[in-house]
């Protein structure tokens, strides 16, 4: 039996079914909720290790389910959702969703997105904070250092900014306005050409060595998202 609980909060039975099931078959515990207010009281009294959310739900949006469990808790959350619109998804990514998926949706997919973030929580639990290695990439946060490989890296104070930001939420897509805020701690009319100019010269630090795999991908009109390795 697999050690994660996973949440899943969804009103539409036929679906809800289906990802119950399909987490049923994968070993996973999980616990489902059909309203908001359901989702938030279990989300405190069962402290579920990932959540899987859809937006659309009879008593509030998710979007404020977001809101509210982010006031107390990090937990990751999948968002699953019939909205496609690009503001519906980084509206939910700006509450603090995790990862977005569009309905109809495949259960492999899902599966995948879920051992995306099973990576990401294991990596956290065996992983000191001084220290973040994810493939031939190695941050050493005492010493300010980064390395590819045994090569050691030199980056400006702001693409080191960025870096960190991303490998600290690494499998996770970061919109535009989150890491605006959290790198240069304000917005102005500039801020995404300035972002767009220095993840530029940082991909290219980086992903000159891993052509075939970009280990920062772009979410166009959303953000971006350090790949797990």
């Amino acid at each position: 039996m697999n050690d994660y609980l996973v949440l899943v909060v969804e009103d539409d039975k036929p679906i809800r079914n289906l990802i119950t099931t399909t987490l049923k078959m994968n070993d996973y515990r999980y616990a489902a909720a059909v309203k908001g207010e359901e989702a938030i009281m279990l989300s405190a009294s069962h402290q579920p290790d990932i959540i899987i959310l859809d937006l659309g739900l009879p008593d509030m949006d998710g979007i404020e389910v977001i809101e509210r469990i982010r006031s107390w808790s990090e937990v990751p959350i999948i968002v699953v959702s019939a909205r496609s619109e690009d503001s519906d998804k980084i509206a939910a990514l700006d509450k603090g969703a995790d990862d977005y998926l569009t309905k109809p949706f495949s259960v492999e997919e899902l599966l995948a997105r879920l051992r995306v973030i099973q990576r990401r929580l294991a990596k956290k639990e065996t992983n000191g904070t001084s220290e973040f290695v994810n493939g031939k990439l190695r941050i050493n946060y005492v010493s300010g250092c980064v390395y590819l490989g045994s090569t050691e890296l030199h980056l400006t104070p702001i693409e080191y900014k960025l870096l960190c930001l991303l490998a600290r939420n690494a499998g996770r897509v970061l919109t535009h306005k989150y890491i605006i805020q959290n790198v240069w701690g304000n917005i102005s009319d500039n801020s995404e050409a300035s972002l767009r100019v220095f993840m530029a010269t940082l991909r290219k630090k980086l992903d000159d060595r891993y052509e075939t795999n970009p280990l920062i991908q772009t979410h166009i009109g959303i953000g971006y998202r350090m790949m797990k390795l």
